[in-house]
């Protein structure tokens, strides 16, 4: 099995290499948009001389202000810019997926589905094509999401082996009000990657594993793909440390 990847915004790399390159991390990077404004292919190659220990890497692209699902057509179509522009890095360092951010919040769409599905459809039927073309997976990440179902049906209705979920332990803990085996049950089978960090229920804190009260054993008692990523997000360089050595309790490291 794969070591885990550690999130790392794209800007902070070069402030990190040493430790990146110390503790050989695969890595997830972060691009924001702003990052994506003024993004230099010699930029792109600074980085690739900088990870000189050849990692494994997955994405995770922008979210602030974006909406996939947006009922409004020029939304979409700014949202669609922005993850294009992210495939374009990909075309060159070839990460093995892109994280996105769901858009969904069942209070926004007055707690229906459908509006949000129909124009998540619309945007990722363009993405997932692009993203197969490079053989790069694509994953749809739980926010606020308080159960599944809306995630399962998109999934479903793109129909795409290369179109899948990643799931956030830390946003479940803080938003679900459906069990993990429920979780699971709906989305086990469209799992890409899982992103790892804990909290109290309070705050989104990405503290390292077993520091809060979200349930890693259960969570790992579970079956999985052969092939899912494993994603460290914790926010400095002790967190990630400690949660790689509890990590080493379910991953045969």
């Amino acid at each position: 099995m794969a070591a885990p990847h550690v999130h790392v915004p794209f800007d902070k790399v070069r402030d990190y290499a040493d430790f990146i390159r110390a503790h050989r991390l695969n890595l997830e990077i972060y691009f924001s948009s702003h990052c994506l404004d003024t993004l230099r292919s010699a930029e792109i190659q600074v980085l690739q001389s900088l990870l000189d220990h050849s990692p494994s890497l997955s994405f995770h692209g922008p979210f602030m202000d974006l909406s996939p699902g947006a009922v409004d057509s020029m939304v979409r179509k700014a949202t669609v810019q922005r993850f294009m522009k992210v495939l374009e890095v990909a075309d060159v360092l070839r990460p093995l997926c892109i994280v996105f951010h769901s858009g969904y919040e069942k209070w926004k769409y007055a707690l229906k589905i459908e509006p949000w599905l129909s124009g998540s459809i619309e945007t990722w039927s363009l993405v997932n094509e692009k993203a197969t073309s490079l053989g790069v997976k694509v994953a749809v990440e739980n926010i606020f999401e308080d159960d599944p179902l809306n995630l399962r049906l998109l999934v479903e209705a793109l129909g795409s082996t290369n179109f899948g979920i990643c799931f956030d332990t830390g946003h479940f803990n803080l938003f679900s009000r459906s069990p993990l085996e429920e979780w699971l049950k709906q989305l086990g089978p469209y799992l890409h990657e899982l992103h790892l960090h804990d909290n109290d229920g309070s705050a989104d804190s990405h503290s390292p594993i077993g520091d809060g009260t979200f349930d890693f054993d259960r969570l790992f008692r579970a079956p999985m793909p052969t092939d899912l990523i494993f994603t460290i997000e914790a926010h400095s360089p002790e967190k990630v440390l400690t949660s790689l050595e509890r990590i080493r309790k379910y991953l045969p490291l």
